[in-house]
């Protein structure tokens, strides 16, 4: 879980606001007061022995909603950052790393992606991503928590053209009702949600079942699944990422694994992407497919950069072939922490 500390035992101003998290007490600056050079702290348990901590400028809001912690940060090496149930989810600074590996490879290997589907998604840095797609008719977010929504709509200018283009409907449901209940197919469907975290609200759209009977049915005939997939590191891949590969392995004839570095979260990050038609374009034609079919540049992907990331090390390689994990609701993984429904 993710605290907020200060260092050396200062009263400096952050005594307005506390957070209480994992047994550690957190005071926070408000707004207004002055901050000593590197006195304000946040500080994320990875493991029981390992933590990953940076300096504060300040705590822009805090909040509990119905499902979740939330804090969006003031960071100095990252700027605005989002934290939801002590993890954080995204930063200023490097969430297109993030993003643009979990929107554009999916819609890229489409042969011509008009209808999406994000599972999650409420900061709305996924919308923003699909959004720069010239085929794309219609996109559809669902967010299981209001509040972590507008909190984003409110704090997160980046977005703002994002939430208000005309082809998104923004949906406040749970994502597996909400596809069960859709007559209509999508060509690609994103899983754009928190970790699987024991007590969190995530972690059964991880399953087996619900890859089988609730995603791959509402996706078109040529339709990709993409999901974020957790750590996938050479040490931390084993909680969640090589069981989601094995996992989507079950239900889909083509899946990819594929990771990339983003530093914000102290570790590489995994995607994994399953279809039924065949996947992996040359990156010729992934570039090809960008210029004609994107507005703006990516910042981190392209075609050698998507060949690069799904080719994963030898000791990820290897663990990934030997996994025999089935993520079920009564056999599930989680990364390590706790979330609010614990």
């Amino acid at each position: 879980m993710g605290s907020l500390s200060i260092s050396n035992g200062e009263n400096n101003g952050c005594l307005e606001n506390s957070i209480y998290s994992n047994g550690l007490i957190g005071k926070v600056q408000s707004e207004g007061d002055q901050l000593q050079r590197k006195s304000c702290w946040y500080e994320e348990e990875i493991e029981d022995n390992l933590r990953w901590s940076f300096a504060l400028n300040r705590i822009l809001h805090t909040g509990v909603t119905q499902y979740q912690d939330i804090q969006l940060l003031d960071t100095k090496p990252f700027g605005k950052a989002l934290v939801i149930d002590g993890k954080l989810q995204s930063a200023e600074i490097d969430e297109f790393i993030y993003h643009e590996c979990l929107v554009h490879p999916p819609l890229l290997h489409h042969p011509n992606p008009k209808s999406i589907f994000i599972m999650g998604g409420g900061e709305g840095s996924t919308a923003r991503e699909i959004l720069r797609h010239k085929t794309v008719d219609k996109v559809v977010m669902c967010d299981i928590d209001k509040e972590v929504v507008d909190f984003c709509k409110s704090y997160l200018v980046v977005n703002k053209e994002a939430f208000g283009d005309p082809r998104l409907e923004l949906i406040i449901n749970d994502a597996r009702a909400e596809l069960q209940s859709r007559v209509e197919k999508y060509d690609v469907i994103i899983g754009d949600l928190a970790d699987p975290l024991e007590g969190g609200p995530c972690y059964k759209l991880y399953t087996k079942s619900f890859y089988e009977n609730v995603v791959k049915p509402k996706l078109t005939n040529n339709g990709v699944f993409v999901t974020q997939a957790g750590p996938a590191g050479i040490f931390s891949h084993t909680e969640v990422f090589s069981s989601i590969y094995n996992t989507l392995k079950h239900v889909f004839k083509y899946v990819i694994a594929y990771s990339a570095h983003v530093p914000s979260y102290a570790d590489t990050w995994g995607w994994v992407m399953g279809s039924d038609s065949e996947l992996m374009l040359k990156a010729e034609e992934f570039d090809l497919r960008m210029k004609q079919r994107m507005n703006g540049e990516n910042r981190f992907l392209d075609g050698t950069t998507f060949l690069s990331a799904s080719t994963l090390c030898k000791a990820v390689r290897k663990s990934l072939d030997n996994e025999t994990h089935v993520y079920t609701e009564g056999c599930a993984r989680f990364i390590h922490g706790h979330g609010k429904l614990n």
